[in-house]
């Protein structure tokens, strides 16, 4: 992790981007910087923390799991996403577990420096009000394609969600997904994602390169 200190780290984190100087400097007091292995858990469905997690470097996902051990991956965190703030809102138990992708910095601020910074800071409340609303849009689509959609359908827009423009006009996805991680996100067997992918493959729809990556082409959009 780079030697910058707690403050300099805060003004990289759009989520506190809003806060005053004087708001920075103790809330800069109040944080902790933690460094999480590779596929080691952050928080647990089911229990409590009393901490938000942002994250600087490094990547996570989100799971759920039921009791008899089947997963889903709800989502996938980037730097600059939180976590745990639901938590600390409603002081109930995570509903999900956010697991490590690879080695990853955080950010940590304890229950009562959250609960210190909204109240003065009126944009950071609402910078938090709408990452709830674009976790809850988030959880509808998928809701929704779990209803509605054949997976075909689901899979191409997983696809389509982690795709990127890269900057020569094609969509791109850059990370190598796995067809058990990609089962898990659209709530079907890695044996039928495997059969979904090979047909789309062969139909010319996604291209896999050397490096894992995966070229998107544009009419996939239509299964979406």
């Amino acid at each position: 992790m780079s030697m910058l200190s707690n403050l300099e780290l805060l003004r990289r984190v759009p989520l506190f981007a809003a806060l005053t100087p004087s708001q920075s400097a103790s809330i800069a007091d109040a944080i902790v910087k933690k460094r999480f292995k590779r596929a080691e858990v952050v928080v647990e469905q089911g229990k409590k923390s009393d901490a938000l997690y942002i994250i600087l470097t490094g990547r996570a996902r989100v799971m759920s799991a039921d009791n008899r051990g089947r997963e889903v991956i709800l989502a996938s965190l980037q730097p600059g996403d939180y976590i745990g703030e639901m938590s600390l809102i409603d002081d109930e138990p995570h509903s999900a577990t956010v697991r490590t992708e690879v080695q990853t910095d955080v950010l940590m601020l304890g229950r009562e420096g959250f609960m210190r910074c909204l109240p003065e800071n009126s944009s950071m409340a609402y910078n938090i009000m709408l990452g709830l609303v674009q976790r809850l849009r988030h959880a509808d689509r998928k809701i929704e394609s779990l209803a509605l959609m054949d997976v075909y359908g689901r899979v191409a827009r997983s696809l389509l969600e982690f795709a990127v423009n890269d900057g020569a006009g094609n969509l791109k996805v850059r990370e190598k997904i796995s067809r058990q991680d990609l089962a898990k996100m659209v709530g079907a067997s890695r044996e039928m994602v495997s059969r979904v992918m090979k047909d789309l493959e062969e139909r010319g729809f996604v291209q896999t390169q050397d490096d894992g990556s995966m070229l998107i082409k544009d009419r996939l959009m239509s299964m979406a």
